[in-house]
């Protein structure tokens, strides 16, 4: 176990490394201006690749299962498996430290495993996930999910803004679907999983902390909304006489945010992503409405509470505006708790590097959620200036990134020890 008095050299060391290899991975993209890595693209192909002769330069042998999430296996003749990573597709214009950081620090603990000598009784899978962010079809997590036999064929319809759809996307990728079901893992053989990631949030830098140890994943719901009214001539439709879509899609989207707000103690929080008026022109009445809607809290109960609110405000919305509208949920996770243990810890681990660690939600969904209801599961933030993520100012200082290697290494090793007894 490292002592904070014999870190500093390290810190530096693995600081640097990382920060090298993630420059390298942020630099795929599709577009020469900002960074758009997107599931199962030539992008992702070339990202998958690169993480690959990482993993291999650090000892690993690898493969990738049928959703291309690729594996780097530390020690494969042994049948039970440590698992660790995060995924390395992107939001469209995105930082570089969102999910690689992830990746990137499971292959420096490897490489830290190796040259400590440790006798470890598993060896340890890192995970290259491909499909975290649901940037590219309206499906999520779906590589996590197959890694825990718990993929939702009817996705392999959804498709992305070209028409291409989630199956030809796997066979463009040189995949094949029925080989999915193999891409699962025992749940027998699989000691546990720890996520390093960026917190995407502020908390640890106002605290000052440069780690923290998190003790749930909130849960979501997503929905489509369609208003409807009737289009019409911008010119000669009185305004008292008008079924206006997006004049009641705005005071439907007030009501959300209030809703929001009455609930802001449970961390609720409320978006409206995107938004699509038809016709669509300069001189015309909108009569059709679509937009997106997320909701997200600590507390299950009361999200499904303030949908019901919303759909209630709804209803009341269209028939004083003599307008339709309705709710189509597409995406559902609960509340995920991290494994009481692994954050006890983690927490313990930390703190030997002389910080006292935050234990703080994740408002943010991540593969971790899919893996806690498989196995043991903890994840460590690391501090990120102004709380900024999805964004090309991400950012994460290097010796709070070489701070996060080491943390993921002395785990492993406390771990160990957990398992052997």
């Amino acid at each position: 176990m490292t002592k904070a008095a014999d870190i500093g050299a390290d810190v530096v060391r693995l600081g640097r490394r990382a920060e090298a290899m993630l420059s390298e991975l942020g630099a795929i993209s599709s577009d020469p201006n900002r960074l758009v890595r997107l599931f199962l693209t030539p992008e992702h192909r070339r990202a998958a690749d690169l993480v690959a002769s990482w993993m291999r330069d650090a000892g690993m042998t690898v493969t990738e299962d049928a959703l291309g999430t690729v594996r780097g296996h530390w020690r494969p003749e042994l049948k039970k498996r440590f698992l660790t990573g995060s995924h390395i597709d992107t939001v469209i214009d995105a930082g570089k430290y969102d999910g690689p950081l992830g990746v990137v620090a499971g292959i420096l603990a490897i490489e830290e495993i190796a040259a400590r000598g440790l006798d470890l009784p598993f060896g340890i899978d890192v995970l290259a996930f491909g499909d975290e962010e649901g940037s590219r079809f309206r499906s999520t997590l779906s590589s996590s999910l197959a890694c825990v036999g718990k993929f939702d064929r009817a996705t392999l319809s959804d498709h992305d803004r070209n028409g291409v759809t989630l199956a030809d996307a796997i066979v463009a990728y040189g995949k094949r679907i029925d080989e999915i079901t193999a891409a699962a893992y025992d749940p027998a053989n699989v000691a546990g999983f720890l996520e390093v990631h960026i917190e995407q949030g502020p908390v640890l830098e106002a605290e000052n902390l440069p780690l923290g140890v998190v003790t749930g994943i909130i849960g979501q719901t997503r929905m489509r909304v369609v208003v409807l009214g009737a289009a019409g001539h911008a010119g000669t439709v009185p305004m008292r006489m008008r079924h206006d879509a997006l004049t009641g899609a705005s005071e439907l989207m007030l009501a959300i945010e209030r809703t929001a707000l009455d609930n802001e103690a449970d961390g609720m929080v409320a978006t409206v992503g995107r938004i699509e008026a038809s016709p669509g022109a300069t001189n015309v009445i909108p009569g059709r409405v679509g937009f997106s809607l997320e909701f997200r809290s600590v507390n299950d109960a009361k999200r499904k509470a303030a949908i019901e609110q919303v759909k209630a405000d709804a209803q009341r919305m269209a028939l004083r505006r003599k307008l339709e509208v309705a709710f189509e949920s597409f995406y559902e996770t609960e509340t995920t708790a991290c494994t009481p243990v692994m954050q006890d810890m983690l927490e313990n681990v930390i703190t030997t590097f002389g910080h006292k660690p935050m234990r703080i939600p994740s408002g943010a969904g991540h593969d971790a959620q899919v893996m806690a209801g498989f196995c043991p599961t903890a994840m460590m933030f690391v501090r990120c200036r102004g709380g900024i993520s999805h964004n090309p100012a991400e950012f994460a200082s290097e010796s709070d990134m070489g701070l996060a290697v080491i943390a993921l290494t002395d785990f492993v090793e406390a771990y160990a020890s957990t398992e052997r007894s």
